[in-house]
C-alpha cells in the first residue's frame, strides 16, 4: 500500500450491512489515516504491494508456473481422496505422514530434519526471523528473490545487497568481503537464481559457506530443472538449510514448501511455525502426488526439452536469451515495457523486469509453457520487433 493513499475501502462500507455512522468530508484532515500513519511502521507504509496479474483468459508465462495440468486418472484420484479428508478437524500438526513422502520421493538424508511452510515464502519469513537482527543482518546476492530483502525489513534485520557481475554470475570476491565487514546472521543464495535463471558456481557457493559465521540458506525452488543440488550434501556443513517448494513442479495451488537441515536447526525454527500452517487438503493432496513423482519428474523433463527449443527460437530474433536452469528464460528486447505491452495485447502475460535494476534493463523473464503457448508467444514476439520502428 501506498504511503500517500487512503487504504481500499476506506470512505465506503462494506456490502451487505450497515455501519455506524462516519465523517464523509474532512478536508485534508482524515482521522483514519491519521491512526494508520501513527500506528503503521513507516517503513512498511512505503512498501508496495506484490501485485499479481489477473491470468483470465491470458496465456500465462509470467509466474514459473508448470502449464501441465494433471493427468485425468491421476485428478480423479485425487478428487476421491480430497473428499475423504476431515475438513472439520485441524491439519496434523507434525505433518509426519508428508515429511515421509517427501524424504522417500526425493531422496532426503534420513538423518535430516525437515521443516514443512506454507510455501517457501514462509520458510524464508521463519528463517529470517530466527536468525536476522540489528547487528547480524541479512545478505544476498542482487538481484535475486525479491523476498530476502522484504523479509529482512519484516525482521528489523539490515539487509546487504551484493551485485552480481555483468554475465550475472556471483562475484565471490565481493561477497566474501560483505561477509566480512557485516557478518550477516543469514545468507541467501538462489540456486538457481532467479530472475536470472543461471546456477552459481558451486565452489563459489562453498566459500560463502565457509566464510558465513551464521547461517546459509541455498534456495532450490528451481531444482527439478537444474544439474545440481546441494540437498544431498546438506549435512556435510554446519550452517546450511536447503529450501524448497513443490510450486515449480506442478503443485502450485498447494503452497507447500519444505526447508532440509541437520535436525538442530530445524528444532530452532520449528519454535516460530505457526501450529496447523500446512492445511489437510495440501498435506493429502501432497502426499498423493508425491507417490506419483514420475508424473511431474516427465513434466520437467518436457519442460526441459520445450526450454532448450524455446532457447535455440529466440536465438534467431533480435533478443538475447541468457543461459538458463530453470523453468524460466531471461531475455533482453530492445524496448522491454513495449515488448510485454503487445504480448499483452496479444493476450500473453510475461514478466517486465526493466526499473526493477541497472541488470535487468530492457529485459523480461518468461516462463516456459506448453508447445503451443510458447509458439504464441515467439508469433507475437516476432510480429512485435517486426512491426517496432527502428
Amino acid at each position: 500500500m501506498s504511503a500517500k493513499g487512503p487504504p481500499r475501502g476506506a470512505n465506503s462500507a462494506p456490502s451487505g450491512g450497515s455501519t455506524a455512522a462516519e465523517p464523509q468530508a474532512w478536508g485534508d484532515h482524515n482521522p483514519r489515516r491519521d491512526r494508520i500513519a501513527s500506528t503503521v511502521r513507516a517503513d512498511v507504509r512505503a512498501l508496495s504491494r506484490y501485485e499479481v496479474a489477473d491470468a483470465t483468459d491470458f496465456i500465462k508465462l509470467d509466474a514459473m508456473e508448470d502449464p501441465y495440468a494433471l493427468p485425468r486418472e491421476l485428478a480423479d484420484e485425487l478428487g476421491v481422496a480430497l473428499s475423504r479428508v476431515p475438513i472439520n478437524r485441524y491439519p496434523s500438526g507434525s505433518g509426519r505422514v508428508v515429511k515421509d513422502a517427501l524424504r522417500h520421493a526425493l531422496a532426503i538424508p534420513d538423518d535430516a530434519g525437515i521443516l514443512l511452510g506454507n510455501g517457501s515464502d514462509e520458510l524464508i519469513q521463519i528463517v529470517t526471523s530466527a536468525v536476522g537482527r540489528p547487528g547480524a543482518g541479512v545478505l544476498a546476492p542482487d538481484p535475486s528473490f525479491v523476498m530476502y530483502r522484504r523479509n529482512a525489513l519484516m525482521a528489523h534485520a539490515p539487509f546487504e545487497a551484493v551485485p552480481l557481475r555483468d554475465d550475472f554470475s556471483l562475484d565471490v570476491e565481493a561477497m566474501l568481503a560483505a561477509i566480512g565487514r557485516t557478518r550477516p546472521g543469514v545468507v541467501f543464495l538462489a540456486y538457481p537464481n532467479n530472475p536470472t535463471g543461471n546456477l552459481f558456481d558451486a565452489r563459489d557457493v562453498e566459500r560463502v559457506i565457509a566464510a558465513t559465521p551464521g547461517l546459509v540458506v541455498i534456495d532450490e525452488a528451481y531444482y527439478a530443472y537444474a544439474d545440481a543440488s546441494f540437498l544431498p550434501r546438506v549435512l556435510e556443513f554446519p550452517n546450511v538449510v536447503v529450501i524448497r517448494t513443490v510450486s515449480k513442479i506442478g503443485m502450485a495451488g498447494l503452497r507447500l514448501g519444505y526447508a532440509v537441515a541437520h535436525p538442530d536447526w530445524i528444532d530452532e525454527f520449528d519454535k516460530l511455525r505457526p501450529p496447523y500452517n500446512v492445511g489437510s487438503l495440501a498435506q493429502t493432496a501432497v502426499t498423493l502426488l508425491l507417490a506419483n513423482a514420475d508424473v511431474f519428474a516427465q513434466q520437467a523433463a518436457s519442460i526441459r526439452a520445450e526450454r532448450a527449443r524455446l532457447c535455440a527460437t529466440l536465438a534467431q530474433l533480435r533478443v538475447r536469451a541468457y543461459p538458463t536452469q530453470t523453468n524460466f528464460v531471461l531475455v533482453r528486447v530492445p524496448d522491454a515495457p513495449a515488448a510485454a505491452a503487445a504480448l499483452r495485447a496479444a493476450r500473453i502475460l510475461v514478466k517486465d523486469l526493466h526499473g526493477s535494476h541497472p541488470l535487468l534493463a530492457q529485459c523480461l523473464r518468461i516462463t516456459v509453457g506448453t508447445p503451443d503457448e510458447n509458439r504464441a508467444l515467439l508469433d507475437a514476439l516476432e510480429r512485435h520487433l517486426t512491426e517496432r520502428p527502428r
